[in-house]
């Protein structure tokens, strides 16, 4: 179906995270049974829910798991963490520490201690998903990194582990993994901070443990838009739509054009591809989420997807780096349709860790940033703590805090 772009302006707006109530009560049973009981609990649930118990799985297994690969695959996962590792290298990590006349200023930057990669199971096994996580987190330096993935733990998510260069595995999944994580167990050791995206049970336990442990963000049902011209493929268009539809029947996949013509032939060729598609009513069901969108020009569709604020935003445009200054909330930019968000998925270097359901106004993908923590550094010279002393004594007393003051007050 084709929209207008007034049909979907105000829908747009209006996104953001949703959370289920009944979700949420459910898993706060299991946060608290999981810090109160540890792995007696923690044992317990994967049991009910999972049908196996929590267990670590040793490298040996992993290692196993990669050389049982085939050839082609094993080089697909060593391109890919080579490229990854490459692309975080490049972001600075340095802190600063900067004499001057009144003293020294600047910032240490450090890595993590420990994180928590929580990798889900389902249908698909998310070996890229592992990998996007773990690698920025080995080049940021963290001390450790646990993999939490549902039990039968998929022998290509241990041969990713493997590439990734993983501490240590857990066959765990569910809000008992990320309570696990949060909390520590006899086993499990507690981490600082957890990434990785998850099923609604998942989402509503990294919720709930904020603050506790730091989280990457919160992720909802996957997106993919694209603007796209006149110059565009439409084999090429629908192959992309359908390449993200197929992920859930909540994925929402969108295509925003002013030329009438181009969305009709996509929506044709929509319906033909879904033919052999191999998850063909997943697709539908996620097609009628999402959306092709008829535009009065590329600037109001540019205004659309800045609105809507998209996981992937994909530029199908015949010269799209000059439109690239017109983005301003994205959490990954695709630039012309030779660039397809589905190579981003696996191989390109970014991580596909990227914010979702309008969390991209206020929040990038995962970087080598989510890692490492800045520790501001201050030792400032006997003359400048003299003038500073008196302004900052000021500032406290208007504020009502004798006690700072008279601190200050002493070091005049």
């Amino acid at each position: 179906m084709i929209y207008r772009a007034e049909e979907v302006r105000e829908r747009f707006a209006r996104r953001g995270l949703s959370f289920d109530p009944t979700v949420e009560e459910i898993v706060r049973g299991i946060l608290e049974a999981v810090r109160e009981e540890g792995d007696e609990a923690l044992d317990r649930l994967s049991r009910d829910l999972d049908g196996h118990p929590v267990e670590e799985i040793p490298k040996r297994l992993w290692r196993e798991a990669y050389e049982d690969l085939d050839e082609e695959l094993r080089d697909a996962l060593e391109t890919a963490r080579e490229r990854i590792e490459a692309f975080y290298r490049e972001e600075a990590r340095g802190g600063f520490l900067r004499a001057e006349a009144g003293g020294v200023l600047g910032q240490l930057v450090r890595p993590l201690g420990r994180v928590g990669v929580y990798v889900p199971g389902g249908s698909a096994p998310l070996l890229s998903s592992l990998l996007m996580s773990v690698v920025p987190a080995k080049v940021a330096g963290v001390g450790e990194v646990i993999v939490a993935s549902p039990p039968r733990v998929h022998p290509g998510v241990l041969a990713a582990a493997w590439v990734a260069g993983a501490d240590r595995l857990f066959a765990m999944g569910g809000a008992q993994a990320i309570a696990a994580l949060a909390y520590g167990t006899g086993r499990v050791p507690r981490v600082d901070k957890i990434v990785g995206p998850g099923n609604a049970y998942v989402v509503a336990a990294k919720r709930l443990v904020y603050g506790v442990v730091g989280l990457d963000g919160l992720a909802g049902p996957t997106e993919t838009m694209i603007v796209a011209d006149g110059s565009a493929s439409p084999r090429l268009l629908a192959a992309d739509l359908l390449a993200q539809a197929e992920h859930g029947p909540d994925s929402e996949p969108w295509l925003l054009s002013p030329d009438r013509a181009l969305l009709e032939r996509v929506e044709a060729e929509l319906f033909r591809q879904l033919q052999d598609l191999p998850r063909a009513e997943i697709a539908r069901q996620a097609l009628e989420k999402g959306g092709l969108v008829l535009t009065q020009d590329l600037e109001e569709a540019f205004a659309l997807a800045n609105l809507y604020a998209p996981e992937h935003l994909c530029l199908a445009l015949s010269d799209p780096l000059p439109w690239l200054g017109r983005v301003e909330n994205a959490g990954g930019v695709f630039l012309g349709e030779g660039s397809p968000e589905a190579l981003g998925d696996y191989i390109a270097g970014p991580s596909h860790v990227m914010p979702t359901s309008g969390t991209a106004r206020f929040q990038g993908g995962l970087s080598l940033r989510d890692f490492l923590k800045v520790i501001p550094v201050m030792g400032l010279a006997e003359g400048a703590v003299r003038e500073l002393a008196r302004k900052g004594a000021v500032l406290a007393r208007a504020e009502g805090l004798e006690g700072h003051a008279r601190s200050l007050d002493l070091r005049r």
